[in-house]
């Protein structure tokens, strides 16, 4: 009940933030506009994705590509694979990273060491690069595209939980899971995870736009999607070289990829902003108990200090009495000098 209404307060955080309704408003279109545009192609444009429209840049409503083919049915049914292949890219980059940064921060010693070594490794091949090399190898598929930027997520995101893992390790309870001899997959599932949504969500969000920009790149240079498959980013290549004549080839999948881009940011920033606040506000939290505990403790010695006052009158009083009769054994002494 209480991860229940803690995942509800934090979801709440992040829907008062007027960036996350803003970027949810402008993620919903675009998905919608990727999902449902494929089933209304036939019925809003009259052609297919492949099918001739037309002279090559015809001008029009919204023209005709370097092929004759209707532009606005390609952008209708060019957009779920860019989703599609973007969504399993953070799947696998933000859970494999995930994976490895909590069994580094939780286990330790040599395979941390050796989980970010191997992180450091792949962070220094630049993620062209790297792509290149596995299309070259593997081929120009969409299996392919997941992989490598799924891969080339990994290192950042477990670099991220290794750092909120950690802290969250060293937690009397977990400590007290591990003393009873707890399954370190029950501690992870328990005790971690439910602790490092905040940073996790946030990861999701930057992955998630970063594989939207990556998938599009790599269409572009020519390896991802192949011709004639309709897609976003082989439309802007496709297009590129008549952008003065018929501009929309290029001008509308352009404009969706970076609605999708701002919006994806925008709900990344709410999630961190709730996800700072959250951690925030547990400082004035403490402060007010510790000063309440202060306040407390300070009542106590002082009625505890009363109370000893009241209760040692006569020892009080004897040490007065002490303290006269050496001030008076001082005079004596001193008037027998004298």
């Amino acid at each position: 009940m209480s991860a229940q209404r803690t995942s509800e307060s934090f979801t709440r955080r992040v829907l008062r933030q007027p960036a996350a309704k803003l970027g949810i408003v402008l993620t919903a279109i675009v998905l919608l506009l990727a999902v449902l545009g494929p089933l209304a192609v036939p019925a809003w444009t009259g052609y297919g994705t492949n099918s001739f429209a037309g002279k090559p840049f015809q001008t029009g409503v919204f023209g005709t590509d370097n092929l004759g083919r209707d532009v606005l049915s390609r952008f209708l049914a060019g957009g779920w694979r860019l989703l599609l292949y973007s969504a399993l890219a953070t799947v696998v980059g933000v859970g494999l990273g995930a994976v490895l940064g909590m069994l580094a921060a939780l286990r330790g010693g040599w395979l941390d060491s050796v989980i970010m070594r191997c992180g450091d490794v792949l962070l220094a091949i630049p993620q062209l690069v790297f792509a290149l090399l596995a299309v070259t190898v593997l081929g120009p598929q969409g299996w392919v595209l997941v992989l490598v930027i799924g891969v080339t997520h990994a290192p950042r995101v477990a670099r991220v939980i290794r750092a909120a893992t950690s802290g969250v390790v060293a937690e009397d309870y977990v400590l007290a899971s591990q003393m009873y001899g707890v399954p370190q997959w029950k501690i992870l599932g328990r005790d971690v995870v439910p602790n490092i949504m905040g940073p996790l969500m946030v990861e999701v969000g930057l992955r998630l736009t970063y594989s939207i920009g990556a998938v599009a790149s790599l269409s572009f240079l020519g390896l991802g999607m192949q011709p004639p498959t309709p897609d976003w980013g082989l439309m802007i290549n496709e297009n590129r070289i008549a952008l003065s004549l018929q501009p929309w080839g290029v001008i509308l999948p352009v404009l969706a990829i970076a609605v999708l881009t701002v919006g994806t940011n925008l709900i990344a920033d709410a999630v961190a902003g709730a996800s700072a606040g959250r951690v925030a506000s547990t400082g004035p939290r403490r402060s007010w108990r510790r000063t309440a505990e202060q306040a407390a403790s300070n009542g106590a010695e002082s009625s505890a200090g009363g109370a000893g006052s009241a209760g040692g009158t006569g020892r009080a009083g004897r040490s007065s009495s002490a303290d006269a009769a050496g001030a008076a054994d001082v005079g004596d002494t001193g008037e027998k000098r004298s």
